[in-house]
């Protein structure tokens, strides 16, 4: 698994696994999947909002799957990479030093996402 390819096979990895537990749960895949789409929609706050907001959570959880998903969702909204790098900053504020090594993640995933344009 290269650099350059690691945020891309992370996202694949997801959905194909999403992919499968379609298939063997889904009822609680469906649900889940209604929960994320309702909370996604544009409301008080926009998409390109919610999407850094997840960014930073992605970070605190130290989730490397959702880090993949979620840059690449936030530049897809419009954010630009400083915004989802303060964004990534509003997390090590709240979660320290773990956070900080993750943040590392969200560099890597900016790059290999903007230098497919």
């Amino acid at each position: 698994m290269g650099e350059s390819g690691l945020m891309r096979e992370l996202s694949q990895e997801f959905q194909e696994s999403f992919k499968k537990w379609l298939k063997e749960f889904p009822d609680q895949t469906r649900a889940f999947l209604n929960l994320l789409q309702t909370v996604n929609k544009p409301g008080a706050l926009d998409t390109k909002t919610k999407e850094l907001i997840a960014v930073a959570l992605s970070v605190v959880a130290h989730c490397k799957w959702c880090i993949a998903l979620h840059v690449k969702s936030a530049l897809e909204a419009g954010a630009t990479p400083e915004e989802i790098m303060e964004a990534s900053w509003v997390a090590v504020v709240m979660n320290g030093g773990p956070a900080l090594a993750y943040v590392q993640l969200v560099e890597k995933a900016i790059k290999e996402y903007t230098s497919e344009k």
